[in-house]
């Protein structure tokens, strides 16, 4: 194995100061995004999804987003997996999107809701049929003894809900409000850009941070 202590990247491909930035954070987001797949950097929608448990032990994962407004961010899952738990008990969620190719990162803090069933039935319906049937057939997060057990289930849900199932009850989607976002840009001699646009009195006041 390498010595990890030896791997070094000097981050040189652009800045971003204040005079770059928007007055706003989800306009600068989405201009970021749009870079992101306009430069065809793999799985530009991932992001790491951070929730707190019972235990205040935090916990971590990828999902994907699906849609980012004046509203918020949001993603679908499982409402009876561990981050559905955690976020039943917790409300309360950061989203990380690390973009390496163009070496930016967006982090991003608030408060988090269900969706509305209405937006839940309509995203579920756009997705591929196996999809669909994945989201009866997998008990997210529960432990199971093999995966065959997986592939029994979803057999089962293909017999019982055909062609159109319907959204299973236990999934839909999360929207984060945000509070807080940080946009950070790679510099040489790790002296980077980060800019953070915190909400304060319904107003975003645009703050730098020392990298």
């Amino acid at each position: 194995m390498s010595d990890l202590a030896k791997l070094r990247k000097s981050y040189e491909l652009a800045e971003f100061d204040e005079d770059q930035a928007a007055d706003a954070p989800l306009p600068q987001f989405q201009q970021w995004l749009q870079a992101a797949l306009d430069g065809g950097v793999p799985e530009p929608n991932a992001m790491t999804l951070a929730t707190v448990g019972a235990d205040g032990r935090p916990s971590t994962r990828i999902v994907l987003i699906k849609g980012a407004d004046a509203r918020g961010l949001v993603w679908f899952t499982n409402y009876e997996s561990r981050k559905g738990q955690e976020l039943a008990l917790h409300p309360f969620a950061a989203l990380q999107f690390h973009w390496v190719a163009q070496e930016r990162v967006v982090r991003v803090e608030g408060r988090v809701e269900k969706v509305s069933a209405e937006e839940s039935d309509a995203y579920f319906q756009s997705r591929p049929l196996d999809s669909r049937l994945g989201a009866w057939a997998s008990p997210q997060s529960q432990v199971i003894s093999s995966r065959a057990v997986l592939v029994a289930n979803a057999a089962k849900a293909a017999l019982s809900h055909g062609l159109q199932p319907a959204r299973p009850p236990h999934w839909g989607g999360y929207r984060l409000v945000p509070d807080c976002w940080e946009f950070w840009q790679g510099r040489k001699s790790r002296l980077h850009d980060r800019l953070r646009y915190r909400l304060a009195d319904g107003q975003w006041l645009r703050e730098r941070l020392a990298p």
